[in-house]
């Protein structure tokens, strides 16, 4: 039992915690948003901490208070009762001191941001358009039974239907912190709708999940942007409409371009082009410190590294594997329709192991 390093750990968040709570109630700093946002973020991430601290103080408490009626009472009935809470609270005690040590490593801060998915055909023609569309529609699937709302800003659609590409925001609570795993290289195993002969085909799609910037994240001035604006297009290139609404937008020192169509307002298209320029570069930022962890976590996957194939879907065997932890379920029509919170989960316990590890380092 790690007794009380753990409880001093708490106690001195504790202190942090409290001072947070005086800030924010302080008008200076509520009137500089920028400020009163940043010291807000870390007020909520500490309440995990200090309520498992909470928790886990009145636990140890009660243990002592036990031990001491079992040292001191000669009444066997209050004996028995103080032995029996005391065998309860030992088996609770490692999963609490685990959580703990978890809650304590540095979370990711970009855990907490909406996020924007990307996903792209690659290898496989008319095939892996489709199979983009099958994943678009299980993370649609997913966030929705998350209760996150979800976004398209740019599509492309595939000849054969799916999507060439598709760029959508996610927004809701934790989204990037629970999507991230899901940047990589998924690849499909089945008998394509345009084969004839009945041959099981490979074929792949590309997903990419970035931090959403916040409006403080990253400063952008206005005179380093081109807008554009065009008319929004459907499949084949034909007209969707014909006001200029489609907004185009380059960054002239990164010459970096997103665009964005879903809305017939052209303002409303700036507003969510802007938004996901910022993100573009702020990520150009956090990718260094993505690179940086990637090398160590193998749950993580660079944005440099899109090439790393981290998902097989078998659809003979109805087999979805992840690579990077050897998981496997024999339940892909399920996992296809949004069931996939098994695999994060999975995901995620490997992951705190690896930062466990780390931190013991």
């Amino acid at each position: 039992m790690a007794e009380n390093s753990l409880l001093e750990k708490i106690l001195g968040l504790q202190e942090k915690y409290d001072g947070l709570q005086k800030q924010l109630s302080d008008p200076e700093v509520i009137s500089d948003m920028k400020k009163y946002v940043q010291l807000n973020k870390e007020y909520k991430e500490l309440a995990p901490i200090i309520e498992a601290g909470k928790e886990y103080k009145k636990m140890m408490d009660d243990y002592d208070s036990a031990k001491e009626i079992l040292a001191v009472e000669k009444d066997e009935e209050l004996r028995e009762m103080a032995k029996e809470e005391i065998s309860q609270i030992e088996e609770k005690i490692p999963a609490m001191e685990e959580n703990i040590k978890i809650l304590l490593i540095p979370a990711d801060p970009q855990d907490s941001k909406n996020a924007i998915l990307e996903i792209r055909g690659g290898t496989g023609g008319d095939e892996a358009a489709i199979f983009a569309g099958d994943l678009f529609r299980m993370y649609s699937k997913y966030a929705e039974k998350k209760g996150w709302k979800l976004e398209v800003t740019n599509q492309s659609e595939g000849a054969a239907g799916g999507f060439k590409e598709i760029v959508c925001k996610i927004s809701g609570d934790h989204v990037y912190g629970t999507m991230k795993y899901e940047s990589g290289v998924h690849r499909v195993q089945r008998v394509p709708q345009t084969e004839t002969q009945g041959r099981v085909h490979t074929s792949a799609a590309s997903v990419a999940v970035l931090p959403e910037a916040d409006e403080f994240d990253i400063e952008l001035n206005m005179n380093d942007i081109r807008k554009d604006t065009f008319c929004s297009s459907g499949p084949g290139g034909q007209s969707v409409n014909t006001t200029y609404s489609a907004i185009r937008l380059t960054h002239i020192p990164s010459g970096i371009v997103v665009q964005c169509q879903d809305e017939k307002s052209q303002l409303k298209n700036f507003d969510k082009a802007l938004a996901e320029l910022r993100t573009r570069l702020y990520n150009m930022e956090y990718e260094k410190y993505l690179n940086e962890i990637s090398a160590k976590r193998k749950t993580m996957v660079s944005t440099g590294d899109r090439s790393a194939k981290i998902r097989t879907y078998n659809y003979p065997q109805s087999r979805v594997t992840d690579h990077r932890i050897n998981y496997t379920m024999y339940n892909l029509p399920v996992f296809m329709d949004g069931e996939i919170q098994e695999v994060i989960d999975q995901l995620q316990i490997a992951e705190n192991a690896e930062r466990l590890k780390e931190a013991a380092e």
